[in-house]
């Protein structure tokens, strides 16, 4: 009886653990991937670390691209800004003590029916967090992209994209990368959609090469 008992407890608290992991910590799988990771080849103190959204988790080559830099990649499935402050910066940022942190977050909190000022007070919290455990890190944000297949948001995403460029003006070790605009048609002035997947949210590779060409001054 006393087993049977124990048994349910197990179960019972399992249930428990399991819900409140797909409640309140979306993308947990990926986040053990991770830390399984490290656990066979934690990377080195000082790196170069890209974390955010899907558009960091699906840059595969990011690491070819940047070869002879030491490229940390933890960009977390479709996650939001308000996700990476409440959730992961203790798992895809504090362990690795990054020289140079680059972000891409803040599209999906935008799609979700975020304002662009409420995605940026995001960001500022985020700033304050790494301040606080990473005193010295040079942060670099890099501009939320108009996407096509979300362009009722667009200027949600202007108003973000403003704020967090004006913000990062007034700090020291804070850059605004504009990968935003290289992605525009230049007649138009709209997404060029030859740089997107059949799915006009993530980038191909060329529009990819878009976004290296951008960064490669800082990657270093």
């Amino acid at each position: 009886m006393k087993l049977k008992l124990l048994v349910f407890l197990i179960i019972a608290l399992s249930g428990v653990t399991t819900a409140r992991a797909q409640q309140g910590f979306p993308f947990d799988n990926e986040i053990q991937a991770f830390k399984h990771q490290d656990s066979l080849n934690f990377p080195p103190k000082n790196g170069i670390l890209f974390i955010g959204s899907s558009s960091i988790r699906k840059w595969t080559d990011l690491e070819q691209r940047f070869s002879n830099e030491p490229i940390i990649r933890r960009g977390v499935g479709g996650c939001t800004i308000e996700q990476v402050v409440n959730y992961y910066t203790p798992y895809i940022m504090f362990p690795y003590h990054p020289r140079k942190i680059f972000i891409y977050a803040g599209e999906n909190d935008i799609a979700a029916g975020k304002t662009g000022k409420f995605t940026a007070s995001e960001f500022y919290k985020l700033w304050t967090m790494i301040r606080q455990k990473l005193p010295y890190v040079e942060i670099y944000f890099m501009a939320i992209k108009p996407s096509p297949s979300r362009a009722e948001y667009f200027t949600e995403v202007k108003i973000a994209n403003a704020l967090i460029k004006d913000f990062l003006k007034t700090k020291k070790k804070g850059h605004y990368l504009d990968v935003a605009t290289p992605i525009l048609n230049p007649v138009t002035h709209q997404p060029d959609k030859s740089l997107f997947l059949e799915d006009m949210l993530h980038l191909n590779s060329t529009g990819y090469d878009k976004w290296q060409k951008v960064l490669q001054p800082y990657v270093k």
